[in-house]
C-alpha cells in the first residue's frame, strides 16, 4: 500500500507557485503532457522545487517524455534538496522500490522522516510501515503508532485505518475496540473504503460498540460503493441472512457477482454456494463448479475443498476420485483442515490414490493439531496399529 509516487496537484496554494508550474498544471489537467513537461522544466531550472518534483513524476509515468527512473530520481532529489517535502517522499519511494537507484532502506528512512518532519502525512504513514515491519529500522510498534497518528492527524485516511488495526489487534498498544472503531470511522469518513469495511465488521460483531446490523450495512455499502470488493461481499452476506436489511437472495447474488468480478475470491465462492443450493437462482452444479474453480485458482482453499466434494460425489461432473484427491490436497496444502481430513480418508480407503495408512495417519494428526479433537481418535487408532 505504500510504494507509489504521488503528485498532489493542489498540495500548495497556487499563489506560491511560479507561473510555469501553474501553466504546467493546467497543461497536465488538459492532458497536454509535452507542454506540461516543458513548463515544469522551466520552473525547475528557475529554482522552483515543486516544478522539479512534478517533472520527476512525469518521468516516472512516461508522460510527455520517455519513462526514465534515473532522471526521475535526479529531479526528485533536486526537489527534496530545494525543500519540497513531497519530492523527499517520492525520492524515498524510489529508494524503497529500487527504481532508478539501488534499494536502500536506510536512505528510505531518512527521506520519509524528512517528509514527515516537514508535515507531509504520507511520509509519516510510510515511515510507520517501516517501523511496523522492521524494514531499515528495528521493529517498533510504539513508533509505528506514533507515526500512524501523525499521518491520521494530517488527514491521511489510510493512516487512521492502520492505526485502527493496531488498536484492534493490540500490537504496541493495549487492545481497544472502541478506539479502533473511532479510527475506522475517521478513515471511512476520509474516503478510505477499507476503513468503512472494517467499521462494518466492528458494528456487526459488536466489539467496542453496540452491535448494530443497520450501521454495519451502511458501512459495508460505503466500502462497496468505494470500490472495495470484499465490502460488497460482506454486504451480500447481510442480505443473505437478513441482518440489518430485509432478506433478499437476489440482492445477495448481485453483490457476490460484483465482488467476484472485482477480483475477490470470497464473492466467487459465495456465488458458487448460491448456485449449488439454488438460492435466488436456479440450481446449477456446472456454474457452481466454474465458480469454485475460480475461487480455488485464486487461492481460496474452500473453493478447492468444495470442488473435491463435487468430484467425490459426481455433482455436475463425472465422479472422479483422482480429481477429488487433487482438490482435497490443494485445500489441505492451503491450510483447510477439512481438506486434510477428507484427503486422509481417501488415503485410508485407497480412493483415487494408493492406499497408505501412514499418510492417512499423518493427515489425521494434522487435523487433530488444527483443533478438530474428534479426529484425534482416528490418529490414535492408526498409531496404535503401528502406522
Amino acid at each position: 500500500m505504500k510504494k507509489f509516487i504521488v503528485m498532489i496537484l493542489f498540495g500548495f496554494a497556487i499563489s506560491l507557485w511560479s507561473g510555469d508550474v501553474k501553466d504546467g498544471l493546467n497543461f497536465y489537467l488538459n492532458q497536454d503532457y509535452f507542454k506540461a513537461v516543458e513548463s515544469y522544466k522551466k520552473a525547475c531550472d528557475g529554482g522552483y522545487a515543486d516544478g522539479c518534483n512534478h517533472l520527476g513524476f512525469m518521468y516516472v509515468n512516461g508522460q510527455g517524455v520517455n519513462q526514465d527512473y534515473f532522471k526521475a530520481v535526479q529531479f526528485f532529489k533536486r526537489a527534496c534538496d530545494g525543500g519540497d517535502v513531497e519530492g523527499c517522499y517520492n525520492l524515498g519511494v524510489m529508494y524503497d522500490t529500487g527504481q532508478g537507484v539501488k534499494q536502500d532502506y536506510f536512505k528510505v528512512i531518512e527521506l520519509y522522516k524528512k517528509a514527515c518532519d516537514g508535515g507531509y502525512a504520507l511520509g509519516c504513514y510510510n515511515l510507520g510501515l517501516n517501523y511496523k515491519n522492521g524494514e531499515g529500522v528495528k521493529q517498533d510498534y510504539f513508533k509505528a503508532v506514533e507515526l500512524y497518528k501523525k499521518a491520521c492527524d494530517g488527514g491521511y485516511a489510510l493512516g487512521c485505518n492502520n492505526l485502527g488495526l493496531i488498536y484492534d489487534t493490540g500490537q504496541g498498544v493495549k487492545q481497544d475496540y472502541f478506539k479502533a472503531a473511532e479510527l475506522y470511522k475517521k478513515a471511512c469518513d476520509g474516503g478510505y473504503a477499507l476503513g468503512c469495511n472494517n467499521l462494518g465488521l466492528i458494528y456487526k460483531s459488536g466489539q467496542g460498540v453496540k452491535q448494530d446490523y443497520f450501521k454495519a450495512v451502511e458501512s459495508y455499502k460505503k466500502a462497496c460503493d468505494g470500490g472495495y470488493a470484499d465490502g460488497c461481499n460482506n454486504l451480500g452476506v447481510m442480505y443473505l441472512n437478513g441482518q440489518g436489511v430485509k432478506q433478499n437472495y437476489f440482492k445477495a447474488i448481485e453483490l457476490y457477482k460484483k465482488t467476484c468480478d472485482g477480483g475477490s475470491v470470497r464473492g466467487c465462492y459465495n456465488l458458487g454456494v448460491m448456485y449449488l443450493n439454488g438460492q435466488g437462482v436456479k440450481q446449477n452444479y456446472l456454474k457452481a463448479i466454474e465458480l469454485y474453480k475460480k475461487t480455488c485458482d485464486g487461492g481460496g482453499t474452500r473453493g478447492c475443498y468444495n470442488l473435491g466434494i463435487m468430484y467425490l460425489n459426481g455433482q455436475g461432473v463425472k465422479q472422479d476420485y483422482f480429481k477429488a484427491v487433487e482438490f482435497f490436497k490443494r485445500a489441505c496444502d492451503g491450510g483447510d483442515v477439512e481438506g486434510c481430513y477428507n484427503l486422509g480418508w481417501m488415503y485410508l480407503s485407497g480412493q483415487g490414490v494408493k492406499q497408505d495408512y501412514k499418510q492417512s495417519k499423518e493427515l489425521f494428526g494434522k487435523v487433530c493439531d488444527g483443533g478438530v479433537t474428534e479426529v484425534c481418535n482416528n490418529y490414535k487408532i492408526l498409531n496404535e496399529q503401528g502406522y
